[in-house]
């Protein structure tokens, strides 16, 4: 029986989820905005260092009205309609300087 190597993940401040199913975006607007997050990250200086931001690809959240949807976690914070021009607010706003955008914000968890 082969061994199995334990993975490994560097150092993160917050992960976001991003809904790409097809019930949230008919027309592929959230794998576009999946597509779009590294050059917003990388350019906002969050893909290293203490405020470094992963970001994943999620099938369904169940939530499957006012897409894109995105989901910043540990803070528990949902968002929805994100599109180009709200994304450069999130990752100013919430990502950079910690305060969520509370306008774009349908659902609080536990997180904050």
């Amino acid at each position: 029986m082969s061994e199995v190597s334990k993975p490994r993940i560097g150092d993160y401040r917050r992960h976001l989820l991003v809904c790409t199913g097809p019930r949230c975006t008919q027309n592929g607007e959230g794998q576009a905005l999946f597509d779009s997050l590294g050059d917003k990250l990388k350019a906002a200086g969050l893909t290293e260092g203490e405020l470094r931001v992963k970001r994943s690809r999620v099938n369904c959240f169940a939530a499957c009205k006012g897409g894109p949807v995105m989901c910043v976690q540990p803070d528990g914070t949902w968002y929805y309609n994100v599109t180009a021009d709200n994304l450069e607010r999130i990752v100013e706003e919430h990502l950079k300087h910690g305060r969520p955008v509370d306008d774009l914000v349908f659902h609080q968890g536990p997180g904050l």
